[in-house]
């Protein structure tokens, strides 16, 4: 799948979130109602939900409308580099970039599915003349900014333009890979401010703001970005003369999100003030130590040590489909930014999929949901390999025909149907399993896990096209293809390397193999977790 397109385990869909000790996953429950002060010690979950107003009424979401439309302006913000980071692949592909490199710059998406690690250090430490939030939020976003600037001079040589250099792909990955840190950053910054900026009457609107909010980033930085760069769909649709560049360039999208990124975070430092009277009064440092060990007592338990174990390699089957699909639709001629541009259609069918499955996975086995869709899922994996396969055979010289496009699209729309069958019963048996004293925390823990068993294989998959591609040397004697010298010599006596068995399609059955084999043999035992008793999952604790 492409990056714009696929729903990532462990990308932008799939990001844990952090609200105070809680550390709440996503919005299926209200970040203030979240059940999991009690298991803290400390107590330091009573600052958690903001107390009830005493002398006024239930407020309207009209009298907080200002800070509704700040957190969405904070979400957009964050779905900017997220977009960004999701079109680079593609970009990379059309210069040709191999897929070892794709592998080493798939660890970008990698900082979502781990902020679990430092968002309780962005919890407790803060400046508290300055604001709990704020303290994290304004430096953070400034040195998004201020790096955003300076990459727009520095992109155009990252990425190879000019002179016959290729991408620099090491320290493309090191400058993305910081933009995601620092988007996970503020990511959690703000998913805490949105508790105490809202009231408890409309602190519900927080979720609202942050999937309305990073969906828009996202399509900004990655669909937008990627139709007004492309020099062919500006010509084609928004242009009465030809010109050989697109309307705006990476340099050009970076700079001007960057004075965005600036402007917005002074106008916040200076204009919107915390609620200080509920910031916590407990002894903060005493909370970072006490929630990394609960951490780590929880992933001790055996049924979350054997789920733990099940889910991260219950995602191989599915990773050269994932990962690998849309850059081979690139390198066959596909144009990035129609690729991208079909995640449009994907939207309003992402929105209601999951309100349609969690029909079937709110009952007391949400994993029956995920075990059925997976054999479906491993063969759309096979049938996106036959349309990587059927993609140049129906190009023509005007690029390719509409009904070519029609099966992509339906292609991509089996694929998320399966795909979010199984997201939305692991979401649901989390939720179910979940100790209800630390349910933020243990939810995360067990989300975060789900999301890296995503990313493991993904970053595999790409990294193994590659070694297991054969290719020959044909119009050159006693020369072969093996490595990139020998290919070097091949082009230096005449000769040309010709693919003759493309490792996707070898990765493609084997990952389907592998796959199946996860079905027929660990499926049952993970259905299996569903029936262990409550008392399995329940955290033994000291208070």
């Amino acid at each position: 799948m492409s990056p714009a397109i696929a729903a990532k385990e462990g990308g932008r869909q799939r990001r844990p979130g952090s609200h105070h000790h809680c550390l709440d996953v996503r919005s299926e429950v209200p970040p203030a109602l979240a059940p999991c002060g009690d298991g803290l010690p400390g107590g330091e979950a009573e600052a958690l939900v903001p107390p009830e107003p005493r002398s006024r009424g239930a407020r309207g979401y009209r009298a907080e409308l200002g800070s509704i439309l700040l957190l969405l302006v904070l979400y957009v913000l964050q779905g900017i580099p997220l977009g960004l980071a999701g079109s680079v692949p593609l970009i990379l592909q059309s210069k040709s970039a191999s897929y070892t490199d794709q592998a080493f710059f798939s660890f970008v998406f990698w900082p979502f599915s781990l902020k679990l690690l430092w968002a309780p250090l962005v919890d407790a430490v803060y400046l508290r003349g300055f604001g709990r939030r704020k303290s994290w939020l304004v430096p953070t976003q400034y040195v998004l900014g201020l790096f955003m600037i300076y990459m727009s001079t520095q992109v155009d040589v990252l990425l190879g333009d000019g002179e016959g250099r290729g991408p620099d792909v090491v320290a493309l990955t090191v400058t993305f890979f910081l933009f995601e840190f620092l988007a996970a950053t503020q990511d959690i910054a703000v998913d805490g401010w949105a508790l105490t900026m809202l009231s408890r009457e409309n602190v519900g609107y927080a979720s609202t703001c942050n999937s309305v909010g990073q969906t828009a980033g996202y399509f900004l930085g990655n669909v937008l970005f990627l139709a007004l760069e492309s020099a062919s769909f500006c010509n084609k649709y928004l242009r009465f003369q030809p010109q050989p560049q697109g309307i705006v360039t990476l340099s050009d999208f970076l700079f001007f999100w960057g004075a965005v990124f600036l402007i917005t975070t002074t106008l916040v430092a200076l204009l919107k003030k915390e609620n200080k009277e509920l910031t916590p009064t407990k002894e903060e440092t005493k909370g970072i130590t006490d929630t990394y060990r609960l951490l780590f007592s929880i992933i001790k338990m055996p049924a979350v040590l054997t789920f733990c174990l099940l889910i991260l390699t219950a995602k191989v089957g599915f990773s050269a489909a994932d990962a690998v699909t849309g850059l081979k639709l690139v390198e066959e001629g596909v144009p990035k930014e129609h690729l991208a541009l079909l995640a449009v259609p994907m939207v309003p069918l992402q929105i209601i999929l999951p309100l349609i499955i969690s029909k079937y996975t709110a009952g007391p086995q949400p994993l029956n949901t995920f075990y059925k869709a997976m054999p479906f899922r491993l063969l759309l994996g096979l049938e996106f390999a036959f349309l990587v396969w059927w993609t140049p055979k129906v190009k023509h010289e005007g690029g390719f025909p509409v009904y070519y496009y029609v099966v992509v699209v339906l292609s991509y729309a089996l694929h998320q149907i399966t795909l979010y069958s199984m997201y939305v019963a692991i979401m649901a048996f989390n939720a179910k399993v979940s100790d209800p004293l630390i349910g933020g925390t243990y939810m995360t823990l067990l989300n975060t896990v789900s999301n890296l068993g995503g990313n493991w294989p993904s970053t595999v998959a790409l990294w193994l096209v590659d070694p297991l591609t054969v290719k020959e040397c044909a119009g050159a004697q006693d020369q072969s293809c093996g490595t990139t010298a020998a290919a070097e010599l091949c082009t230096k006596a005449g000769g040309s390397c010709v693919t003759t068995l493309d490792g996707y399609y070898v990765e493609s059955v084997i990952c389907v193999i592998l796959g199946f084999g996860w079905w027929f043999l660990l499926g049952p035992r993970f259905k299996k977790l569903q029936d262990e008793g409550q008392s399995s999952w329940k955290c033994k604790r000291t208070n």
